[in-house]
């Protein structure tokens, strides 16, 4: 026994010595590298042949050595305050307006509703001719948005021209407050639907208030949905929070663990919930992500929710945003996040990477089996796995032709100026004469666009010709080549239902903002059909929880 304790003693005094000297080491590291570094850059300052701009030169140096840890550990200027406050709060000092760069004009591509650029009659579409009497004309849609921005209260000036005539408008700048929760509504009658864009501040608020109000206008709600497709993440409180309508107080929603372990720490709910029992659905998708895991992670974990779409993204990281010197901040990585079964779902293995410096994904030999609360078996590193996966059609190479040159942009304004008003969102159709007239707006537009097919076709005629079959087979393969282009001629029809939602989502943006956009799209939108039959049917749900 007394062998066993003086083992032990010894081991301790080792390791705690190693455990010094690696401290020491890594000091020891870490000032010869800021020494080598302070005399790397003084060096470059007195010899270098052109001035150096110390500002620029050291963002450059700190953002190299950022980019090699992961993409979310960020180094803030005073200059880039506007884009931390735009990426926490979701607000910033501007007009409110969205813009689109088209050869080398600047559009507005979207004024927000309600927001200044809105109000002061700003309208999809009008070309950005002057920024306070700077021309826009060669300037970058980055340099016209930074030049837009600046303090509340403050006023620019913008030159417009529209159908022809050139304009001045000046508008106050605002603290823009961008809304978390696009759209909420009714669906099929009876399911209640919310689309949460961004977990930003008070995003947990806005989903509950707006649950209440259609649970309060439409007592007969048999189920709902949260749309968390394209959400990037945000405040992880905001997504214990609203966790926390569905499920009761005192439940663990995610777990943090990193380096420092006073920082670790378990959130859980903390309030009384709304409901703890209409049937629940959450949509995810590939840009599901962070706090978007965390919600729809855990409510599959709890077997609270089902959830249908795509897998989501895969970032089981957590960010930190501390104060630096001269009013600079920097986002940290500081930890991983596991959600109640105990998985994290981070998919990227940023410490490893590949011969080309990449990151790697998780391999499937280190993926872990984990249970739900209900026994279901659900797995760590790749992202949340939906219950149910939708199918989804990929866009024609047309439709993607026609939106990068902007024809549905165009056609919508063209369309608004000719068109005082039309049907509600839920009614609004591509009727034929409103097909008939895109399509005669196309005839002198050019949209190139190279299909599968073709390319296969031209990859025939030059593989025979290096094999020497082109005398045989030139008749046949210039015959199958006009047939395609004959079948090409037809893509437009052969798309149509597509592209007419496209081109509908296009002209509705100018007569009911982004929201009867929203509205239009749930009569089709795969996802939400599915979502509606599963809560339409109790057994089936059930069913799917259960894990029978």
């Amino acid at each position: 026994m007394k062998n066993k304790i003086a083992i032990l003693l010894l081991l301790s005094v080792v390791m705690g010595a190693s455990a010094q000297n690696s401290r020491e080491d890594k000091g020891f590291e870490i000032s010869k590298n800021l020494e080598i570094f302070a005399n790397v850059y003084k060096n470059l300052h007195l010899n270098y042949v052109d001035d150096v701009d110390p500002g620029k030169t050291m963002k450059v140096a700190i953002d190299a050595m950022l980019a090699s840890m992961d993409p979310y550990t960020n180094y803030y200027a005073e200059s880039d305050m506007e884009d931390v406050k735009l990426q926490v709060l979701g607000q910033y000092g501007g007009i409110g307006s969205l813009i689109h760069q088209e050869g080398d004009s600047i559009y507005i591509a979207e004024p927000y509703q309600g927001l200044p650029a809105d109000k002061a009659g700003v309208r999809i579409g009008d070309r950005i001719v002057a920024v306070n009497g700077e021309s826009t004309k060669g300037r970058t849609n980055a340099d016209v948005s930074t030049a837009m921005r600046g303090q509340a209260g403050t006023n620019v000036t913008l030159r417009l021209e529209r159908n022809g005539s050139e304009f001045d408008v000046t508008i106050t700048r605002a603290e823009i407050r961008l809304p978390n929760v696009s759209y909420s509504g009714m669906v099929d009658g009876q399911i209640g639907y919310v689309r949460l864009d961004e977990f930003t501040q008070d995003a947990a608020k806005n989903v509950r208030d707006a649950f209440k109000a259609l649970k309060k206008e439409n007592p007969e709600m048999k189920g709902f949905i949260l749309d968390l497709r394209g959400n990037g993440g945000g405040l992880m409180n905001e997504a214990v929070d609203i966790v926390n309508i569905w499920v009761k107080s005192g439940e663990l929603v995610v777990e943090t663990k990193g380096k420092v372990a006073s920082k670790n720490m378990k959130s859980r709910t903390r309030m009384a919930p709304e409901d703890l029992d209409i049937p629940l659905v959450v949509l995810i998708n590939g840009n599901s992500a962070s706090a978007s895991e965390i919600v729809s992670g855990s409510l599959q974990d709890l077997d609270r929710a089902v959830i249908i779409g795509d897998r989501s993204y895969g970032k089981g990281l957590v960010q930190n945003i501390l104060p630096m010197p001269y009013n600079s901040q920097m986002k940290v990585t500081v930890s991983k996040y596991f959600i109640p079964s105990g998985r994290c779902i981070q998919a990227i293995d940023y410490k490893n990477r590949d011969a080309n410096g990449r990151a790697t994904k998780v391999p499937d030999s280190l993926k872990t089996a984990f249970q739900t609360r209900n026994g279901r078996t659900v797995y760590d590193g790749f992202g949340i796995e939906p219950d149910v996966e939708v199918e989804h059609e990929t866009s024609s190479l047309l439709s993607v032709a026609l939106y990068n040159r902007f024809h549905f942009f165009n056609y919508a304004k063209k369309f608004a100026a000719e068109h005082q008003s039309i049907p509600s969102p839920s009614e609004f159709q591509i009727t034929d004469e409103i097909w008939q007239d895109f399509v005669s707006y196309l005839s002198d537009k050019t949209y190139e666009y190279t299909t599968y097919t073709e390319n296969i076709i031209s990859d025939l005629r030059k593989v025979a010709d290096e094999e020497n079959y082109m005398d045989n087979l030139k008749q046949q393969i210039d015959l199958l080549e006009k047939t395609y282009k004959e079948a090409k001629k037809e893509d437009l029809n052969r798309n149509r239902k597509e592209i007419s939602e496209l081109l509908a989502d296009a002209i509705l943006l100018h007569y009911y903002y982004r929201k009867g956009c929203i509205e239009a799209s749930l009569s089709f939108d795969p996802d939400v059909k599915k979502a509606v039959e599963v809560l339409g049917n109790p057994i089936e749900y059930q069913k799917i929880l259960s894990g029978k």
